[in-house]
């Protein structure tokens, strides 16, 4: 009787074929970038550089709590936004010990933002300036050609994929603000 138990079934499914299995919506490639730090993180612990190792550490450590939710780092361009986030952190933190007269602290935070700034300036990442936002909402409010475009409507078309932002590195924020300015005109 046992060894009934141990035989694939006669429903053509063996006892090890899961009746459903999992897919993925986005690729499993690694991303560029990521592989860049994660090369870069062996190089500062094998060099003893404590300052890059601390930030390289920060970076992957945000990319794995980034893994955790419904929206993963999956390009270098959302890997180049979270590098800005943490540079972005790091300024706030240097004015604050700046006023506080903290000198050793601010140098601290401002060698961070260096090596941040090294890697979303060498990520090969396009980044857009402010005249080139403008500019790209311009033509997505002009091909649209409705009256008096909903925001939704022309966020959808910035950010779909294969969109004209899509892989290109801005600040969310800097997008509303143009996108607003935009409708009002």
């Amino acid at each position: 009787m046992a060894t009934n138990l141990l035989r694939p079934r006669a429903s053509g499914l063996s006892s090890h074929t899961p009746a459903f299995s999992f897919v993925r919506s986005y690729s499993d490639a690694p991303v560029p970038l990521l592989q860049k730090l994660k090369a870069d993180l062996k190089t500062a612990m094998r060099a003893k550089d404590a300052a890059r190792l601390s930030v390289l550490r920060a970076a992957l450590s945000a990319v794995l709590n980034a893994s955790k939710t419904p929206s993963p780092i999956t390009t270098d361009a959302a890997l180049v936004a979270l590098l800005r986030k943490q540079a972005r952190g790091c300024a706030e933190a240097r004015d604050e010990f700046a006023a506080a007269g903290r000198e050793d602290l601010v140098s601290k935070e401002e060698a961070q933002i260096a090596v941040l700034d090294e890697y979303m300036v060498g990520s090969g990442v396009e980044e857009l300036s402010g005249d080139q936002l403008i500019s790209v909402v311009q033509e997505v409010v002009a091909g649209l050609g409705d009256e008096k475009p909903k925001m939704g409507d022309i966020m959808k078309t910035l950010l779909a994929p294969g969109g004209p932002l899509d892989g290109k590195n801005f600040e969310k924020a800097e997008l509303a603000r143009v996108v607003k300015n935009a409708m009002s005109i």
